[in-house]
Parts: structure tokens; C-alpha cells; sequence
């Protein structure tokens, strides 16, 4: 593979389609990659205290977002609509945190009241 071309470099069309191609691969790859973290995130919560939903980290994190997307010199509207996918992304990674954790949880709680009936000769 040939090295990026910056958006300059571009002499025609094809090599920006080629471009915005190979950056759209990256966010998907990137995305793929943050969903390796929220799926653990869910199994190190199994044994901890914290539930799936941390109201300030999804507030923490959204703010970051648009921080680097106001630092990166974006127009105001793409850093609002880049905020606002953000927090749809983030939504559907807390539902399937939450939902993970709860069937982990069941399965836990279960396994454990099972060994409790056969102790007591129920």
C-alpha cells in the first residue's frame, strides 16, 4: 500500500475517493478496537461494586470528543453532530454492557443459590 496522501496531494478524484476510503477503514477499524474495551469492561465488572453506567465518564468522554474535534479546527456544526454520534455510539455500547453484565450476573447468582439449596437439603 502506498503511503497517505495529504489532502493537498491530491492531483484528481480518485485519489481523494482512495483516501477518504482508506480513513473510513480506519474508523471502523478504530470503532472494532473500542469494542474490544467496553466487552471487557463488562467481565472486570462482573466481580466489582460498579454497575454497567457511569453517568460522568459518558459525560467525561463526549466532552473530550468535542474538545478534539474544536482543537482539530472543525466547524461548530461537525462538532456538535460528532458530540451527539458520540453519544449514540456510546448508548449502544452501555446497552450492551449493561445487558452482558446482567446475564453474567444471573448466571453468577444462580450458580451460587444452587450450591446454597444443595447445602441446606433443598
Amino acid at each position: 500500500m502506498m503511503d497517505p496522501k495529504r489532502p493537498w496531494e491530491c492531483a484528481d478524484m480518485s485519489q481523494v475517493r482512495a483516501e477518504i476510503d482508506r480513513i473510513d477503514a480506519a474508523l471502523v477499524d478504530l470503532i472494532a478496537e473500542r469494542f474490544g474495551y467496553v466487552d471487557r469492561a463488562w467481565q472486570l465488572k462482573v466481580n466489582s461494586s460498579e454497575g454497567a453506567v457511569v453517568n460522568w465518564r459518558i459525560q467525561q468522554v463526549i466532552d473530550r470528543v468535542k474538545e478534539r474535534a474544536k482543537q482539530r479546527e472543525l466547524p461548530p456544526d461537525i462538532v456538535d453532530m460528532v458530540g451527539a454520534q458520540w453519544k449514540n455510539m456510546i448508548g449502544w455500547f452501555v446497552q450492551y454492557e449493561e445487558e452482558n453484565l446482567r446475564q453474567a450476573q444471573e448466571k453468577k447468582a444462580s450458580a451460587t443459590s444452587g450450591d446454597a439449596g444443595d447445602a441446606d437439603g433443598a
